[in-house]
């Protein structure tokens, strides 16, 4: 009895398979006539490139490697303003235009996990609606490069809260 549910399965994922395959055919086939490319390509989001990093930054980065030990296992965090102040937390922010914010720690994250959100610093109200990115700082080994848009996609100052977990 069992061998013929074992076979029945095999059947029924072969045939799962086999609509997938052919569903994914027909959403490939194109369209008779020629869409706008404007409704086609969503409105462009600007760069996603890194400013690169100043000499301030490098000094910086090199100075909290300096005076921190390594950490073997951790969670920092911080909130930082829309304007590039930290409102608490652990780590300098850097800011370096619209949008574009560096977290420094006194340690190495390259292998660590960042997550972020935008967020307030203060208890009060709803943050506004917005979208953040985040990524290893380029050439920064202890920094975390943070971008902030508007709903739109276009880069504007958001405050933000992030998370690093090291393990």
């Amino acid at each position: 009895m069992s061998s013929f549910f074992r076979r029945k399965a095999a059947a029924v994922t072969f045939a799962v398979l086999a609509l997938s395959l052919a569903g994914g055919g027909i959403a490939v086939a194109q369209p008779s006539a020629k869409a706008p490319q404007e409704a086609v390509q969503p409105a462009a989001r600007g760069t996603n490139a890194q400013p690169p990093v100043t000499a301030e930054s490098a000094r910086t980065a090199k100075a909290a490697l300096k005076a921190n030990s390594t950490l073997v296992a951790s969670t920092t965090i911080v909130v930082v303003n829309a304007n590039g102040t930290k409102a608490r937390g652990t780590g300098t922010v850097i800011k370096y235009g619209t949008g574009q914010y560096e977290v420094v720690f006194g340690f190495t994250v390259t292998t660590g996990v960042y997550v972020a959100t935008v967020g307030r610093a203060d208890a009060c109200c709803i943050p506004p609606a917005g979208e953040i990115s985040v990524a290893p700082r380029l050439s920064t080994p202890n920094a975390v490069f943070v971008q902030t848009r508007n709903s739109a996609g276009t880069p504007a100052d958001l405050g933000f809260h992030l998370v690093v977990h090291l393990s």
